[in-house]
């Protein structure tokens, strides 16, 4: 006689890194499997439980390769650097990774209509042809970086997408190299969206590259593998996004633009986080093809004046 047994199992993972490569340690978590999907709680140090499963990154993405697991849901209980540990090892296990929202279904990402739909393959098909059409623009930028600011061409950071997905957008570097250790004590007094005017981290090449917003231009390839739209919200970096109030949290579900309403009416003339989504999800409940063309014609005379740029 043969007796199938279902094991049900809950274990606490705590990562015990270099210290030279972590600016603080990762929040023990609380690890559930539910159809297929690793759900990853943080706990209190306090807690009772006390499992140390796995003391080397490099172990976890090992875990994560050989396991069946397709997708990875952190809580934003992690903060910000146990969210990014996460989000690295996943990009190197190639594992999806989410941080869980509450869902809002009124979005139209979320409807998925057949407007929604067309909006999606011309998103891929002009990015691509702007990318054929702009390459020797690109192409002129990096040899530029390449001789005024030797170091990495591009810039990635992970940012929250659609359905709070998270991905690595792709820029320019403007700013100097190792400048991520040093935004926090940049932006110390910054209650508002991080962003300053004065950052001394910015590049001179960067400054110019910013105001006509030509380091954004990589954030095409964002579009063509699905990640972005050409129109949409701003794209929510993680320390950002992490201080969105309960209710705000919600746009987190709506896919990301490379321009959008904020981008052509405020920008950084309005930096309030609750201000700034207010002004997303009025366009995203009045969202329409049409409204998404006048956005894009609008981007343009903004983009030749440096409108608001930083």
């Amino acid at each position: 006689m043969t007796t199938n047994i279902v094991l049900h199992t809950s274990k606490v993972l705590t990562l015990d890194l270099d210290p030279s490569r972590v600016e603080s340690y990762l929040p023990a978590c609380d690890l559930k499997w539910r159809q297929k999907n690793l759900w990853v709680k943080s706990i209190s140090v306090n807690s009772h439980y006390s499992f140390p499963a796995l003391t080397r990154r490099h172990w976890l993405e090992n875990c994560l390769c050989n396991s069946w697991v397709k997708r990875v849901c952190v809580d934003r209980a992690l903060g910000e650097q146990g969210i990014k540990l996460w989000a690295d090892t996943c990009h190197q296990a190639d594992k999806p990774i989410f941080i869980r929202l509450a869902s809002h279904s009124e979005l139209p990402n979320c409807r998925q209509t057949t407007y929604w739909r067309v909006k999606r393959t011309l998103d891929w098909l002009a990015s691509l042809i702007l990318l054929v059409i702009l390459s020797p623009l690109m192409l002129l930028v990096a040899i530029l970086i390449k001789i005024f600011d030797p170091g990495p061409i591009f810039f990635s950071q992970w940012r929250v997408g659609e359905r709070g997905k998270l991905f690595r957008m792709f820029k320019f570097r403007t700013m100097i190299i190792n400048a991520e250790q040093q935004h926090h004590a940049i932006m110390t007094n910054q209650n508002d969206l991080h962003k300053c005017k004065d950052d001394p981290r910015i590049t001179a090449l960067g400054k110019w590259l910013r105001k006509y917003s030509l380091d954004e231009l990589p954030q095409l390839f964002n579009v063509i593998r699905g990640e972005m739209s050409l129109v949409g919200p701003r794209p929510w970096a993680l320390y950002d996004a992490l201080r969105l109030d309960e209710a705000d949290k919600k746009r987190l579900n709506a896919l990301p633009g490379i321009t959008g309403a904020w981008q052509v009416q405020e920008r950084s003339q309005l930096l309030d986080l609750h201000a700034v989504t207010k002004c997303d999800f009025e366009y995203l409940h009045n969202w329409s093809l049409i409204g998404d063309l006048k956005i894009l014609l609008l981007t343009i005379p903004k983009v030749l004046v440096g409108f608001g740029a930083y």
